[in-house]
């Protein structure tokens, strides 16, 4: 009776252990005919997903709440995306690393993917700081092209629908289902475009003071006009001119905020909330997010309509 009990023991204990090297080994499987992918900017990473869905595991290669702009990998991280399927990038510069990064993979196997490409980028050619001078025509030059193109949601289209040509190329056998979750992705796009349109139409005034130059492409989209304490950079400060005509410019219009933003400090631009005192506003220029707006499960909808509330705010 013991020998028989024991014998059917061992045979559900055997059926038990194949069950479950089977389940590990189906599960392997789904893991190595998944998509290995690195990105930058948060709206890279944030699309890779919606597009790629069960087929992709997506990472950036930026830290939470980390600066775009001054941001530079590890060996240990650079050799991480060597051995990756993708690496997907902006292309526009504010990747400062990615210069370099494209050298040292070009002959890897990692397929480097440029997000941006076929995008007509905004350049700041009529002055990061708009606000006028003594002679009431000095604006400040800059050649610079602005980086921040996910920020306007049409364009934020081009990315996406490069990325699921990239995608389509990597994983072929799904191309159907990428065009699909793409053809979802523009609707949302468009239908956030629209809401911007609407609040900046419906809006009594159409100045901002931000104390980043990040919004080209709403001015060229929405028709605002912003007001920047420093450039396309964080980096770049005003000069004590340029600074006194910030000033001046904020009380001639009676601006009420001074918009900083999520993940970036600006001194200069307390500074300048102090003298002209006014309240502050944030904005998140989603290059990269928190611990914590990950773990609430924030994706580029989310952040971008907190963003389209705090302009509605500060342009009424």
């Amino acid at each position: 009776m013991k020998a028989k009990l024991y014998f059917v023991l061992s045979v559900l204990l055997l059926c038990s252990f194949l069950t479950a090297c089977e389940a590990g080994k189906n599960e392997d499987e789904n893991k190595s005919n998944k998509l290995m992918i690195y990105t930058t900017v948060f709206p890279l990473t944030d699309f890779t997903k919606k597009i790629g869905g069960d087929h992709v595991f997506v990472e950036s290669v930026y830290p939470p709440g980390s600066d775009a702009h001054s941001f530079e990998p590890t060996p240990k991280e650079m050799t991480e995306i060597a051995d990756a399927d993708a690496f997907i990038y902006t292309g526009v510069g504010v990747e400062g690393f990615v210069t370099t990064a494209q050298k040292t993979l070009k002959n890897e196997k990692v397929k480097l993917i440029e997000a941006g490409k076929n995008i007509e980028y905004h350049h700041s050619d009529e002055g990061d700081h708009a606000h006028e001078d003594e002679d009431n025509h000095d604006h400040h030059k800059h050649g610079d092209i602005d980086p921040h193109v996910w920020l306007d949601p049409v364009l934020s289209i081009t990315l996406a629908e490069n990325i699921k040509e990239a995608l389509s190329d990597l994983h072929p056998e799904f191309k159907d289902e990428f065009e699909q979750n793409f053809q979802s992705l523009k609707i949302d796009l468009e239908k956030l475009d629209q809401e911007f349109k609407q609040i900046v139409d419906r809006s009594k005034t159409k100045e901002i003071l931000v104390a980043h130059a990040a919004y080209g492409y709403w001015e060229e989209r929405y028709g605002i006009e912003q007001n920047s304490i420093t450039g396309l950079s964080p980096s770049e400060e005003p000069s004590q001119k340029e600074l006194k005509e910030i000033i001046e410019w904020s009380k001639e219009h009676e601006i009420n905020y001074v918009i900083f933003e999520k993940n970036v400090t600006s001194k200069i631009a307390k500074v300048i909330q102090n003298e002209i005192g006014v309240k502050s506003l944030t904005l998140h220029n989603l290059e990269s997010i928190t611990e914590k707006e990950t773990k609430n499960n924030e994706d580029y909808f989310s952040l971008m309509r907190k963003n389209s509330e705090t302009l509605k705010k500060a342009l009424n």
